[in-house]
């Protein structure tokens, strides 16, 4: 027989919570320095990573996540 896992969507909500609480501190000084990073080697490898933390940059501040 076997063991069924017990799973609460509310204590996953606010674990979630917490680490976008956690990445939001972070992303603004990550984007401001890829973006320094892009404007003196601008590699494709940079402007795709420039936009991604720009991209979760507003996303978090719009609180889509």
């Amino acid at each position: 027989m076997k063991k069924r896992l017990n799973f609460n969507s509310y204590q996953m909500q606010r674990w979630i919570k917490n680490v976008g609480a956690a990445c939001a501190q972070f992303i603004i000084p990550l984007t401001i320095i890829q973006g320094i990073r892009t404007l003196f080697f601008p590699t494709t490898f940079d402007v795709f990573l420039l936009a991604l933390f720009a991209l979760v940059t507003i996303a978090l501040y719009l609180e889509w996540m």
